[in-house]
Protein backbone atom coordinates (compact mmCIF):
# COMPACT_ATOMS: atom_id res chain seq x y z
CA UNK A 1 0.00 0.00 0.00
CA UNK A 2 1.51 3.11 -0.83
CA UNK A 3 1.46 6.16 1.59
CA UNK A 4 2.07 9.98 1.37
CA UNK A 5 2.70 11.93 4.13
CA UNK A 6 0.40 14.84 5.49
CA UNK A 7 1.06 17.65 8.24
CA UNK A 8 -1.75 18.18 10.74
CA UNK A 9 -3.47 21.79 10.52
CA UNK A 10 -4.01 21.71 13.97
CA UNK A 11 -0.77 20.12 15.74
CA UNK A 12 1.55 19.99 13.15
CA UNK A 13 2.78 16.73 13.66
CA UNK A 14 4.15 14.83 10.04
CA UNK A 15 2.38 10.94 9.40
CA UNK A 16 1.39 8.75 6.50
CA UNK A 17 -1.70 8.52 4.97
CA UNK A 18 -3.05 5.56 2.97
CA UNK A 19 -3.34 6.63 -0.65
CA UNK A 20 -6.53 5.58 -3.01
CA UNK A 21 -6.20 4.49 -6.24
CA UNK A 22 -4.93 7.19 -9.08
CA UNK A 23 -7.93 6.10 -10.96
CA UNK A 24 -10.04 7.07 -7.75
CA UNK A 25 -8.57 10.71 -7.46
CA UNK A 26 -9.59 13.75 -7.34
CA UNK A 27 -11.56 13.20 -3.86
CA UNK A 28 -11.77 14.54 -0.39
CA UNK A 29 -11.74 12.37 2.66
CA UNK A 30 -12.53 12.72 6.04
CA UNK A 31 -9.75 12.02 8.81
CA UNK A 32 -8.41 11.97 12.39
CA UNK A 33 -4.87 13.33 12.95
CA UNK A 34 -3.05 10.22 13.88
CA UNK A 35 -1.11 12.09 16.71
CA UNK A 36 -3.84 14.84 18.20
CA UNK A 37 -7.28 13.04 16.92
CA UNK A 38 -8.31 16.52 15.79
CA UNK A 39 -10.58 16.19 12.31
CA UNK A 40 -9.44 17.22 8.99
CA UNK A 41 -10.18 17.01 5.68
CA UNK A 42 -7.53 15.67 2.95
CA UNK A 43 -7.56 16.14 -0.54
CA UNK A 44 -6.30 13.50 -2.81
CA UNK A 45 -5.07 14.73 -5.92
CA UNK A 46 -2.98 13.28 -9.06
CA UNK A 47 0.14 15.14 -9.95
CA UNK A 48 2.77 14.38 -12.89
CA UNK A 49 1.06 10.71 -12.45
CA UNK A 50 1.48 10.26 -9.01
CA UNK A 51 -0.88 10.49 -6.30
CA UNK A 52 -0.68 13.57 -3.51
CA UNK A 53 -2.24 14.89 -0.13
CA UNK A 54 -3.01 18.01 1.99
CA UNK A 55 -4.30 18.05 4.47
CA UNK A 56 -6.65 21.09 6.24
CA UNK A 57 -8.74 21.67 8.79
CA UNK A 58 -11.96 21.26 8.63
CA UNK A 59 -13.32 24.80 9.01
CA UNK A 60 -10.38 26.13 6.64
Amino acid sequence: MDVYPVTCPTCFELFDVPLPAPEETPCEVDYDCEICCRPMVIHFNEEFGEVVADARGIHD
